[in-house]
């Protein structure tokens, strides 16, 4: 199997003994906390789940600027985005050198993590800028990636984390939410050798299918792995369960049967193009992946990012050998009337844009709002029903 990112073994950071985990707990009612902002929490839900192997806990300001400017950590290893813990308010923290860290997306704040704190330092307005600049590659607030770091907080909490649980998401999503080494052991019970990752933050339709019986015809994969992201989304976005029942669905109608696994991370969406397309493979390697398929505008949002720039930071900002875990790049999909068939537009010969069925997301969007179901060479109609039943739910409401 390939190895994970960084390391011989993953190392998850979750403490998974149970005394160990109940003293700890015990210890942290008696510390100082600090209550994490969702991006911070995230972030312990990723190392906790091994998935930002071989990172220990969040970075500090010298490694944030380092991972931002040049893509790797003092020690050289590779990485393309801060993994850091930024806050507004330090005034329990002066002088603490070990605390809990509570969780902002449960009502009563339970602690998730305990940290050693290496630590304290005012990130300046220029060093936020810099940052920020690098990482989504614009500095404009309407983006909403950008919009987020800035309100977080200019205080970096810098240290090593041991974490106790994973937040509302396992209970929530009992059947999809999984870790990187628990999807590791998924993918050698099976004795899959080369496995393709999907990465989604929407419900997947016709195009999205294609891609990956493309991806696996083309690789010669064992099975598809449709990963998807659980956590916080923008305004508008589809919510997870909606998502989860319709991938299910396609995935039961449409695949072989023991070819694609439906899994789930816990993670905020970062908006951030290219640089958040190398840290999904990051972890997608860290969960067992060969492949990734890398499609047009990945992660991105609106027009900050050229349709193929994700693909294209593979080439010119990866060093030879910082990755094991390689990318299936794919070019925008749609309907071909011509073929009666889904396909890569940059493949097919003798098509003009009138000889494609291609419907935007917003488009898409007002037509379940209106209870119209996109045409059936864009959505499978029972995908479809599921996304309509859900936006006439939200009429109601």
């Amino acid at each position: 199997m390939i190895k994970p990112h960084g390391s011989e073994k993953l190392n998850p950071l979750l403490v998974s003994d149970a005394n160990r985990n109940k003293e700890l707990q015990e210890e942290g009612a008696t510390l100082p906390s600090l209550l994490l902002n969702s991006t911070a929490a995230a972030n312990a839900m990723m190392l906790g789940a091994g998935y930002f192997n071989p990172l220990t806990g969040y970075m500090n300001l010298e490694e944030t600027i380092s991972v931002s400017k040049n893509l790797h950590m003092k020690n050289g290893l590779f990485w393309p985005i801060p993994i850091i813990n930024i806050t507004k308010d330090i005034s329990g923290l002066n002088g603490k050198k070990r605390i809990a860290l509570r969780d902002p997306n449960i009502t009563e704040n339970p602690i998730i993590a305990i940290m050693d704190i290496e630590n304290i330092e005012l990130v300046t307005g220029e060093q936020m800028q810099t940052i920020v600049k690098e990482v989504f590659g614009t500095i404009d607030i309407s983006h909403p990636g950008v919009a987020t770091f800035y309100s977080l907080g200019n205080y970096l909490v810098s240290g090593k984390i041991e974490v106790l649980n994973f937040s509302y998401f396992k209970n929530e999503f009992p059947d999809t939410f999984k870790t990187a080494q628990q999807i590791r052991d998924e993918i050698k019970d099976r004795g899959w050798k080369n496995i393709v990752a999907f990465q989604t933050r929407n419900p997947m339709h016709r195009a999205h299918e294609e891609l990956c019986h493309m991806a696996m015809e083309r690789l010669n994969a064992d099975g598809v792995v449709v990963h998807m992201l659980l956590g916080k989304l923008k305004k508008g976005d589809i919510p997870a369960p909606i998502r989860d029942a319709c991938i299910r669905k396609m995935v039961e109608l449409y695949f072989p049967k023991n070819s694609v696994m439906v899994n789930g991370y816990g993670f905020d969406m970062l908006y951030a193009g290219p640089r958040e397309a190398i840290l999904h493979a990051i972890f997608r390697q860290n969960m067992g992946a060969t492949h990734l398929i890398v499609g047009r505008d990945h992660a991105g949002v609106g027009n900050y990012y050229g349709a193929f720039d994700s693909q294209e930071i593979f080439d010119n900002r990866v060093p030879k050998g910082s990755l094991k875990i390689k990318i299936f790049p794919a070019d925008h999909t749609a309907y071909s009337k011509k073929l009666s068939k889904v396909v890569m537009m940059n493949e097919v010969k003798n098509h003009t844009k009138e000889d494609f069925i291609i419907l935007s997301g917003t488009k898409v969007r007002q037509m379940l709002n209106e209870g119209i179901a996109p045409p059936p060479e864009f959505s499978r109609p029972e995908v479809a029903e599921i996304l309509m039943k859900y936006y006439r739910t939200e009429e109601i409401n």
